[in-house]
């Protein structure tokens, strides 16, 4: 059957991409999205290549998900939408609060109580949720009971102690996290994509719509911003590497993230919007397996041909968590779906294509003094 899929972000690094996937299958797709300069720049039409490749596969409607009538005009026609319309980034979350919970929060607020008031097509929704719902994850204890740490005491990591802890336990070991772990986000990013995701799992089914969530873990690939100094530290350190600049480590480099590959992401999200097993459900998306910072360093460097500098300094974020990695059970049992690229395979395929991209002005070090001005990076 075919879709009229609205992808709110839709010309994002993730909304472009899915774009193209449901074209290519024959649906039709409309794209509502802010242009946000910090992902776009300041003149998207002639300098965001993301835009450009909606061309001929989408219809493009420039508004914003704080806008009930852009939010009207999006929705016209739609029967699947994939809710990834989000502020993104962790530390900037920390000092913008009002802009990220009235984009995120609010947002998906307008587009529930417009589909619970007015007239329209929708069976299903889709919410683009995180792994940072997590928090710290979870993680066994000696004699195998499960537990979820509380977040990271500042006190600790002034001392460089970077470890997670929990009161009156030993020593405990992490363990990928399943969708049915303990909620309890460390920073506003977090707790908003919390909120949206309850939002919508919460009101979907009492208005006759399909819910389903898909939690990302750290998405990476071709295409991703790479002006964004909140994007990620694969793109991060590519701009250091391509400068000839010194990367500087957090904490002692053995912090971990899941990384997952863009077209992974893009076929469980797929799914997630168009198969029926789907419905009502909450998909962990991510590779399962933890890789840390010191090894992505180590990728790059191999991918690039070339090293830099480096330095180990102790820095951290408060809001930023240990480790976290998820278990992909669900998705494989109830979707069939596994990811298919192992990390340094991606990684290898992402240096290519930003080889052929433009040595973008380094925005890293401001993210860094904005958050050092706000005592929020140590």
């Amino acid at each position: 059957m075919s879709e009229h899929v609205l992808i709110t972000g839709g010309a994002g690094f993730i909304g472009t991409r899915l774009a193209a996937r449901f074209a290519r299958d024959g649906h039709r797709v409309t794209v509502l999205d802010s242009l946000s300069p910090q992902v776009h720049g300041n003149d998207p039409e002639t300098t965001s290549p993301l835009l450009r490749s909606l061309d001929g596969i989408a219809d493009v409607v420039v508004g914003t998900v704080t806008s009930t009538d852009d939010l009207r005009t999006a929705l016209e026609g739609a029967t699947i939408v994939i809710h990834l319309a989000a502020e993104t980034g962790t530390g900037q979350s920390m000092y913008e609060i009002d802009r990220y919970v009235d984009a995120n929060v609010g947002g998906t607020a307008k587009l529930l109580d417009l589909l619970a008031n007015e007239d329209h097509g929708v069976r299903r929704i889709v919410i683009a949720s995180s792994r940072s719902i997590y928090g710290e994850g979870t993680y066994v204890t000696e004699d195998g009971r499960r537990v979820h740490p509380p977040h990271r005491a500042d006190a600790d990591m002034s001392a460089g102690d970077f470890d997670v802890h929990a009161a009156g336990e030993g020593p405990i070991t992490l363990v990928p996290t399943d969708e049915s772990a303990l909620l309890h986000p460390s920073s506003v990013y977090g707790i908003t994509k919390q909120m949206q995701e309850s939002l919508v799992m919460t009101v979907a089914p009492t208005i006759g719509i399909e819910g389903t969530s898909v939690r990302y873990q750290n998405v990476y690939g071709p295409g991703q911003s790479l002006k964004n100094p909140y994007t990620g530290i694969l793109s991060i350190f590519s701009t250091l590497i391509r400068q000839g600049k010194e990367i500087n480590i957090f904490e002692d480099g053995e912090e971990s993230r899941d990384f997952v590959y863009i077209d992974d992401v893009v076929e469980a999200t797929f799914l997630a919007a168009t198969d029926p097993r789907a419905a009502g459900e909450t998909f962990n998306v991510g590779s399962g397996v933890a890789t840390t910072v010191n090894e992505v360093v180590a990728a790059l460097f191999d991918a690039f041909g070339r090293e830099v500098p480096t330095r180990i300094s102790g820095n951290y974020r408060l809001g930023d968590i240990r480790h976290n990695v998820a278990d992909t059970t669900r998705l494989r049992e109830t979707l069939g779906f596994t990811p298919q690229v192992p990390f340094r395979e991606g990684v290898r395929t992402f240096v290519e294509w930003v080889l052929t991209e433009p040595i973008e002005a380094d925005g890293y070090q401001r993210s860094l003094d904005e958050m050092s001005k706000r005592n929020l990076l140590k």
